[in-house]
């Protein structure tokens, strides 16, 4: 059995088009959600027309990218696990099923994660990021590949990607005390027990922010963050600056060919991202104030 597990909050009527999209794939999987919105009604009204499966509710104040993930984990009846985020919408109706596949195919595989598209109107900035981060090629990577992959061999995205519970529950589960990547926590852990952790191309979801400048700041602060507590990811795959070096180049290639005139605004968009990460990684020598001013993820900084 496959079980489809979404954390929503506040929700807007697109989050309909995912239901939709759901009820017409060629897998049939059950469908719990898990509801952190400050409006309990919205929620009801939007899946109104849909048969959902098992629906939680808790308060905003409650959520945690890890522990809502659990409480998704802990009453689902699947053996593969598909979590997905409200903004992300199955480009296809086989999409599940051929993310599931991966892992039904090879007892090795872990976890799955799967294609992500830039959307309609997303600008160049954003439609390169998903181009560079998903290729149109599938790999599977095993703990071996960190010597030629680096960090990326732990990559990930819960945006769009599926667990194997065995292997999910043998780690432990998501973590419930990280700002975010919870996924990439998880998919480290599976890779150093011995799983393998799969990327397939032709499962493909449309999801892209077009953040602005300050958005993309404090999401680096947070991943800074995440990265400064876990600092066991970084010493068993490698440094992320590595990576981040070879991401503007290939952005200015883009850039270049795309729409030139962006390149100034992408270098001080990349500053920024830069300064947000060092940040976030020295946190520790920072005031809580000025770190939930900073943050993305403003909640975590009221429990910890």
């Amino acid at each position: 059995m496959i079980s489809v597990i979404i954390p929503v909050c506040n929700p807007d009527y697109t989050f309909k088009e995912l239901l939709k999209t759901l009820k017409g794939q060629t897998v049939e999987a059950e469908i719990i959600i898990i509801d952190s919105s400050d409006d309990k009604g919205l929620i009801d009204e939007l899946i109104s027309p849909f048969k959902i499966d098992k629906m939680i509710k808790i308060r905003q104040e409650d959520f945690s990218h890890g522990a809502t993930r659990n409480l998704g984990l802990s009453i689902a009846e699947g053996d593969v696990l598909v979590y997905l985020t409200q903004d992300a919408l199955p480009a296809s109706n086989s999409a599940i099923e051929r993310l599931v596949q991966t892992i039904l195919n090879d007892k090795t595989v872990g976890a799955a994660c799967g294609r992500q598209l830039p959307r309609n109107g997303a600008s160049p900035v954003e439609a390169h990021a998903r181009l560079f981060n998903y290729p149109d090629s599938s790999d599977i990577r095993s703990f071996q590949d960190r010597a030629r992959l680096g960090i990326k061999t732990a990559f990930i995205s819960n945006s769009f990607s599926a667990y194997r519970r065995t292997a999910l529950q043998e780690v432990g589960g998501f973590p419930s005390n990280v700002i975010m990547s919870e996924d990439m926590y998880v998919a480290a852990k599976m890779l150093m027990k011995g799983w393998k952790i799969a990327y397939c191309a032709d499962a493909m979801v449309y999801h892209s922010h077009n953040y602005s400048i300050w958005q993309e700041f404090k999401r680096y602060f947070d991943t800074g963050v995440f990265h400064g507590r876990e600092r066991w990811i970084l010493e068993t795959f490698g440094k992320a600056e590595g990576e981040g070096l070879r991401f503007m180049l290939s952005e200015f290639k883009y850039l270049l060919k795309e729409n030139p005139f962006l390149i100034p605004l992408a270098i001080i968009r990349n500053t920024m991202k830069f300064a947000g990460y060092k940040l976030g990684y020295a946190e520790m020598c920072l005031p809580c104030w000025l770190k939930y001013r900073l943050s993305m993820n403003r909640s975590f900084w009221l429990k910890n």
